[in-house]
């Protein structure tokens, strides 16, 4: 089976952790650690976290990687 990654970034926010636990409770897992970065520009924090997922389609850069 093909796997497909997706980065998933939001401000430092609650928002990002129920992000990451939607992605978790739909299949996907975590890839490596989370970061986080001050985005200057806005003045707020920003949070990162890499997922992966194993489907049976093969990969296609039109696939919706949040829809999988």
């Amino acid at each position: 089976m093909p796997t497909i990654f997706r980065f998933i970034t939001e401000d430092d926010t609650s928002q990002f952790c129920h992000r990451v636990s939607e992605a978790l409770s739909k299949g996907w897992q975590l890839h490596g650690s989370p970061s986080m970065a001050f985005d200057t520009a806005r003045g707020v924090m920003r949070c990162g976290q890499g997922v992966t997922k194993e489907v049976a389609a093969e990969y296609h850069p039109d696939m919706k990687l949040g829809q999988q």
